[in-house]
């Protein structure tokens, strides 16, 4: 149920009375938890009493013995509590916060939760409602459940990198990690929400089990339908959206910069050749072979012979799908994401806003991403224990 912030007259979020205990780190899910949390979930994150999230320490920016940008921009609007899980009295401490708890998220190997004596079944036994979440590369069965990996074997694995990239060159890697994001984030984020709705409904948890291979594998719709349609994916760079067809595909222009032609339909193919005066070419946007290499050719000439800047004036005042290629700070700029108001500056550095809006909801940092082990004390306060159990605790490095 939401509550109401009276100041604004907006709720706190969907999801607010959803208590969450995450022990995650890095990227996945810390950022699937920083969703959840953006919605109003309490989060409280879990890090070992040694190096915790190292997470912490990476990335450019953070001045000495300060939080990286990395670790402040994906932990905000969670609390913090520092737990040593291979102490006994760490395992019991971790199963009172469970009890009241309603999910539970974590990405170590498969098997290590159970071993420390904190798994699915431990929990399940004291709280038949929880919703417990485990995030891997590749998944809780299987031959390769015990692997290592990263976001660039997920994809390799799931053959979504082989295609990636111009033909005739190496597969291209992207910065924007499609295992971990669509896969150790927003599907964790999704299953996790389906499971609530249930337990919900019926007072019965689920145990939710997300492979980031899995989930990259089952989002490659374009190479899957030209298997299914041509016996084989087509080579990298050359299918219908990676640069086999002349009316979508990327042009150099002449100061080296790119232009996203994404003209396909008909209707939009011929406003661009309209726009470029060349009406020959307009029977051959979804041209492929000799057609289309001769169009795409034509293409590259015209395009190479003005700098970007001649070519955006120009398709801003056509709308055919044809956009600049930006570079990542001229986008941190763009009028339409700036009104959309995706890069706020808060607690003193410029963070993603959600990536949706909800009506009834202002997106705010309701507190800035917990120092280590910070809020350890009032976590355990609020959970029963005493000051002198908590002072105990702090001694033997329980907490």
């Amino acid at each position: 149920m939401t509550t109401n912030d009276s100041a604004t007259g907006q709720d706190a979020g969907p999801l607010t009375g959803l208590r969450i205990l995450d022990l995650t780190r890095l990227l996945p899910g810390p950022v699937c938890t920083l969703h959840l949390a953006d919605l109003g979930a309490e989060v409280i994150k879990i890090e070992d009493t040694g190096a915790g999230d190292y997470s912490r320490s990476m990335s450019l920016g953070a001045a000495a013995g300060e939080d990286s940008f990395f670790f402040r921009s994906v932990n905000r609007n969670k609390r913090g509590l520092r737990l040593d899980l291979k102490q006994a009295a760490g395992v019991a401490v971790f199963l009172r916060l469970a009890r009241e708890a309603d999910v539970i998220v974590e990405s170590f190997r498969p098997g290590v939760v159970d071993r420390l004596g904190v798994g699915y079944a431990a929990v399940q036994a004291i709280n038949p409602r929880i919703v417990y979440c485990a995030i891997t590369g590749y998944g809780q069965d299987g031959p390769w459940r015990d692997r290592a990996g990263h976001d660039i074997n997920y994809i390799a694995t799931a053959g979504v990198l082989d295609q990636i990239g111009t033909a005739g060159e190496a597969p291209a890697i992207p910065n924007l990690q499609i295992g971990d994001l669509l896969g150790g984030a927003l599907t964790a984020a999704m299953g996790i929400l389906a499971a609530v709705i249930g337990a919900k409904t019926t007072g019965k948890g689920r145990y939710v089990d997300v492979s980031m291979t899995d989930a990259s594998f089952a989002h490659a719709y374009t190479p899957l339908l030209s298997v299914l349609g041509r016996g084989k994916t087509m080579p990298r760079g050359t299918d219908d959206l990676t640069g086999g067809l002349p009316g979508y595909g990327l042009y150099r222009t002449q100061d080296g910069r790119y232009l996203a032609v994404g003209a396909l339909e008909p209707k939009f193919w011929a406003l661009f050749c309209a726009a470029i005066d060349r009406p020959d070419l307009k029977p051959y946007g979804l041209a492929r072979d000799a057609d289309g290499a001769r169009t795409r050719a034509a293409l590259e000439t015209l395009f190479a012979s003005q700098p970007l800047s001649h070519w955006a004036a120009l398709f801003d005042r056509v709308d055919c799908g044809v956009t600049p290629v930006l570079e990542f700070a001229e986008a941190m700029e763009h009028p339409q994401l700036k009104a959309r108001g995706m890069l706020p500056e808060v607690d003193g550095l410029r963070q993603f806003a959600p990536p949706f809006k909800m009506s009834g909801l202002d997106f705010k940092v309701r507190r800035s991403a917990p120092k280590v082990g910070a809020d350890g004390t009032a976590i355990l306060r609020e959970a029963g224990y005493a000051p002198d159990e908590i002072e105990q605790f702090q001694k033997q490095g329980v907490i």
